[in-house]
């Protein structure tokens, strides 16, 4: 038995303006409106509409197209697929189409959820933690009408504190970089260090001592690192080879898989869409090779080895020094000038978690006035973002009583501070080269609409403190300035 799965991140920031809800023209995306419509033009529809070539085994076999979701392991970031589901319907319908179809026909469906923002989980404080993770269980649930089985951690960032998380709130399983585990031990009671085999599941217990567990898939990094720098998706018949070399014949138990972003399949690298659906509907098939999902193989083959993670503040898949890209002046980079350094980055951080813990301090605050408990309404709002409940129905639920006129602007003007206060955690805010660049300036616009938030209701707001930690965030580019000179253009 030789067994396979591929799984494709599918994610882009949120680029809407916190007060009109649209996206503003960002000209870097020419000739598109926006980084929406472009990498949806070149990934997401053209995977979801695959034109491949018949098996040539029957002449009568035309061209034919094919969802490739319905082949792929995948997430979709929420605030993605609530972009789709108005600019592109059908594409959005394909992809719920294809974990139905996908349930169907191997008992469980490819799609898996996502931590809502694709914030850095374990920079936030559990709270946070938490409440992403509610938050894209019940995004995933209202989109694609079932619990979620598996879910992504936004850049594989993990440690202990977040994967007991996710077992407290049911999620079966996850991805990781293999570089994150830290040592794993035999069923046989004997602790071994890395390389980790990564055609093998691994149990995660939970620290509580308990006995509950999550199971670990360790990608193949090789694997991972061709298709995503090598252009390895441009060959269905090499990048097959790829998952056969890692194979063994007679070993039912192992599974070859890789993961990678979805984007690598188009956007980053042109009409490689086309050669992954040749892999994954034709060539497989000829090969003798089973196209699986991990919740379909993890019933199967349930996960035996223990595993621990490596430790510090966590760890990801694309830092090198845990997760320090989304807080420090590690190294880690895209793009830029040579020279360019991302101390900027530190007092970023710093400057939201100031904003966020006033926030934090007045929704608790005024929030237990009007809510029977503040934070599981934070919890549950996600209901309203997602448009899956009104206003109404939503506050009859959760007010600590009779609410009046005023008190019902109050308690839904706390809980939008508390999504924009969210939001401005989004991860690509820190991953590039500059705080110039267009996604820094997103989060510090979810900043500027919380310092709004506070100003409307009449609260104590943290301006003068704020700004001067943003004038510590220096650009590289004079044009720019600094952080605080970025946000003050925000609030002309």
């Amino acid at each position: 038995m030789k067994r396979m799965a591929v799984h494709a991140h599918f994610y882009q920031p949120p680029r809407e303006d916190p007060w009109t809800g649209t996206i503003p023209r960002q000209p870097s995306a020419a000739p598109f409106h926006d980084w929406n419509e472009r990498v949806h033009a070149e990934s997401y529809k053209p995977n979801a509409f695959a034109r491949i070539g018949g098996n040539t085994d029957s002449e009568a076999d035309d061209d034919r197209v094919v969802n490739n979701f319905e082949r792929l392991s995948f997430n979709v970031g929420p605030t993605l697929l609530s972009w789709m589901e108005e600019a592109d319907p059908e594409t959005y319908n394909r992809i719920l189409e294809a974990d139905r179809s996908s349930l169907a026909a191997l008992g469980h469906g490819n799609a898996i959820a996502q931590a809502f923002h694709h914030t850095i989980l374990p920079l936030s404080p559990l709270r946070d933690v938490r409440t992403q993770v509610r938050w894209g269980l019940a995004d995933f649930s209202f989109r694609f009408g079932r619990e979620a089985e598996g879910m992504w951690l936004p850049e594989t960032a993990a440690n202990d504190d977040v994967l007991a998380v996710l077992i407290e709130e049911g999620i079966r399983f996850t991805i990781l970089a293999p570089n994150q585990a830290r040592r794993w031990r035999e069923p046989d009671g004997t602790w071994r260090t890395p390389p980790v085999d990564t055609r093998l599941p691994h149990r995660f217990l939970h620290p509580d001592g308990s006995g509950r567990e999550l199971a670990l898939f360790f990608y193949d990094g090789a694997i991972a690192r061709a298709i995503a720098f090598e252009r390895a998706g441009s060959s269905a018949e090499g990048f097959l080879r790829m998952f056969e070399e890692r194979m063994e014949d007679g070993a039912e138990e192992l599974l070859v898989h890789a993961a990678t972003d979805g984007e690598t399949y188009g956007h980053h690298h042109k009409f490689t869409e086309l050669g992954l659906a040749y892999a994954l509907f034709v060539e497989a098939e000829r090969r003798d090779i089973e196209v699986t999902n991990y919740a379909t193989y993890l019933e199967r083959h349930p996960a035996r080895r223990e595993v621990n993670l490596v430790g510090g503040e966590g760890s990801s898949w694309s830092c090198a020094h845990g997760v320090g890209r989304w807080c420090l002046d590690c190294g880690c980079s895209t793009g830029g000038e040579e020279g360019w350094n991302q101390e900027w980055r530190k007092p970023l951080r710093e400057a939201l978690d100031l904003l966020r813990d006033v926030a934090d301090e007045v929704f608790e605050r005024m929030g237990s006035e009007l809510l029977a408990d503040p934070w599981d309404a934070r919890d549950g709002y996600v209901a309203v973002v997602i448009g899956a409940e009104d206003t109404d129905g939503f506050l009859a639920r959760h007010q600590s009583g009779p609410l009046d006129d005023a008190q019902r602007v109050t308690a839904l003007e706390l809980l939008r501070m508390q999504e924009r206060a969210l939001a401005m955690y989004t991860s690509c805010g820190w991953f590039f080269n500059d705080i110039g660049g267009i996604e820094t300036v997103q989060v510090l616009t979810y900043a500027a609409a919380v310092i709004e938030s506070l100003k409307d209701l009449e609260q104590p707001v943290p301006e003068q403190e704020f700004v001067a930690l943003l004038e510590q965030a220096k650009s590289n580019d004079p044009d720019v300035g600094t952080g605080a000179d970025a946000f003050l253009r925000i609030n002309l």
